[in-house]
Formats: structure tokens, sequence, C-alpha cells
């Protein structure tokens, strides 16, 4: 089959479009012709990380995958040759007591797609049965691929971690990004009233688009000021953030009395600092969150077939022009999602 590889982190040259070795499912697995593969950070990060980053070589990323299931392995009843489906990116062991408590993204052994398995840059993708769910008949499988690991992560960020209220106010920062646009969708959902704050007004105009109720531009607005200004001094309740350290004082800064922050990234620098005094007087909380259950994701599906929530698709590419693809995510012009398909 062909598929995108990469060889050795550090460039965006390092993405090789090749002939690469066909999967075969073994039992309990699902292999899929893919039609569309989404992009995420990991592949913006695998293209400039440092060659000190080790991993298995050469490695096929891609998480978020659309396609036609053409094989079962031994054993798999619940879908059937022929069937369009989405995966869930993250791949857990499935008997661990995180698993079986249904917080499969807690597993010791949880991997993304692309990580501790080949992904979807590639035809051909085999995966576990339990990671593939309908494709909503409405979409695309562009539109498709560009729902699992933004949407599942959004609504753990917003509803599971940071248990968002009807009525709060909750800031999205990166609103262009593939986690913002989902966030400001599912905040929106369940009755926020949304702040989207980006380095540019035309994806602000978009992010108003999609529902949010007022806009910062931190490039030329101080984010943490705007914020309060915007809440008649008082603050979002919420913070929605994948930015990382060049913003998360600001973020905190921008919250209200009793207000959190949750976190899923740090696309511009990992050590963060803010005022601890400040943080802990006024009663905040800093939450993590990585990925989402399976769960969280099949209870949403109904949200795409109907609407209430929809997957951007920002470009798409054709396979062979993966490096293409990744530096637009690497210069940050994308707006929602960037889509490679095979030919």
């Amino acid at each position: 089959m062909k598929a995108v590889r990469i060889h050795q982190p550090g460039s965006v040259d390092n993405y090789v479009y090749e002939d690469a070795p066909e999967p075969v499912a073994g039992p309990g697995e699902v292999r899929l012709r893919v039609r569309a593969v989404a992009l995420n950070h990991l592949e913006a990060w695998a293209a400039k990380a440092p060659p000190s980053v080790r991993y298995e070589r050469p490695r096929i990323l891609g998480a978020d995958v659309a396609g036609t299931v053409e094989s079962v392995g031994a054993g798999v009843t619940s879908v059937q040759p022929g069937t369009d489906v989405i995966l869930h990116p993250g791949v857990s062991c499935g008997v661990c007591e995180a698993c079986l408590g249904g917080d499969d993204n807690l597993c010791p052994q949880y991997r993304l797609l692309g990580q501790g398995r080949d992904g979807g840059m590639a035809e051909l993708v085999v995966v576990p049965a339990a990671n593939v769910f309908p494709k909503p008949a409405n979409l695309s499988f562009e539109e498709a691929a560009s729902i699992p690991l933004v949407f599942t992560t959004a609504l753990h960020m917003i509803l599971t971690r940071a248990h968002l209220r009807y009525g709060e106010s909750v800031l999205v920062n990166a609103a262009g990004s593939g986690v913002g646009v989902a966030a400001i969708q599912v905040a929106k959902l369940h009755g926020a009233r949304v702040i989207a704050s980006a380095g540019s007004d035309g994806k602000l105009e978009k992010a108003a688009a999609l529902g949010a109720d007022e806009h910062i531009n931190y490039t030329t607005s101080d984010l943490a000021e705007e914020a309060r200004r915007l809440t008649d001094g008082r603050g979002v309740d919420m913070v929605v953030e994948n930015v990382g350290a060049a913003i998360m004082e600001k973020s905190i800064q921008a919250l209200a009395r009793n207000g959190r922050v949750v976190t899923c990234g740090a696309t511009a620098g990992n050590d963060a600092t803010f005022n601890v005094t400040r943080f802990f007087l006024a009663q905040q909380t800093l939450y993590g969150s990585f990925m989402g259950t399976k769960a969280e994701m099949l209870r949403y599906a109904p949200c795409f077939a109907d609407g209430r929530l929809r997957p951007v698709v920002d470009t798409v590419f054709p396979l062979a022009g993966a490096r293409e693809a990744v530096a637009r995510l690497l210069h940050r012009e994308q707006f929602g999602k960037v889509v490679l398909v095979p030919a």
C-alpha cells in the first residue's frame, strides 16, 4: 500500500510518501480502507521534535481516520465489511481497572493511533474493533475524520473535567485550532456564553459564525484585561486552553473567583509560571485533560447526525501532499482541520 511514513523527527521533509507493507487484521481487529485522515498537533510536533526523540521508525502517524471496513479478524461481530466508519483515536488495553470503569483514556497502556501503533496516513489501517464507530451518513469522509480527537477532547475537558454549568462564561483560546473549534460548539451547546481568542481577526470572524458571543485578538489586546472587560470586571468562569506557557498566566488572570482553567496542550511551550498566591486566594482550579473516552464519543454521536455539532474542514490535501499539509499546521494557518485523502 501507499503510506506517509516519518523516518526521523525534526523536519517536515522527513515525511515520506512511499510503499509500506499492508497491515493484516488479527483477532479482535478491523482493517479499514482509509478515505480521509485529519491531522493534529502530533504530526506538527513530529516535524519539529529534536532528533533525540525516540520511537519506532519508520512510523505511520495519523490519529483521526474515517473510511470503510475492508475485513475483520477472528471474533469480530460488531461491524461488517463494507460499513463506513470513523475511529476513536485512543487505543487501550480494555481489561485494566480504568478501562473496565469507563475511563479508558486513563489506561496505563493508552496510546493514540500513530504512537503505539501505526495510524491512518496510509491507504489501510488496522485497529481494535472497540475503536470503530458508525460514520454519520450526513457527513463526508473528510468531515467525519475531523471529529474524533478534537471533539472527544473538548467534551472531556469542558464537561467531564471542568464541569461546565449552564449560563457560565467560557474563554476558548486558540479558537482556530481543532480543539478550539470543537470547544466553542460544545460550550454553546451546553448554554455557555463563549468568548473566543485568536491571533487574527479572520479567525475570530469564523469563530463568531460557529457561535462565539465575543472575541479577543490576543496579538492586539491584553487577553486578561479584555476578558475582564467583557465580563464587567468579574472574569470568566472557565478557560479552555491548549496553547501552554505563552498565555497560561494571562488565562489565569482572566478567571473569576472560583474559576477554572482546563488545559490539554502546550503548543507554545511547556513551562508556565503564574502567581500562586493570587491563584489560591481566589480559590481557582487548574485541570489537566488528555483525550476522552469512547463512551463520550458514542454519547454525542447523534449531535453530528442532526447538526447540533459540526466538524470544520480547513483544507484537503492528497496523501502524497502530506508535507504541505503538515507545514500548514506548523505555520498555524488553519481554521479547523487539515485533512489528507488517499488517491
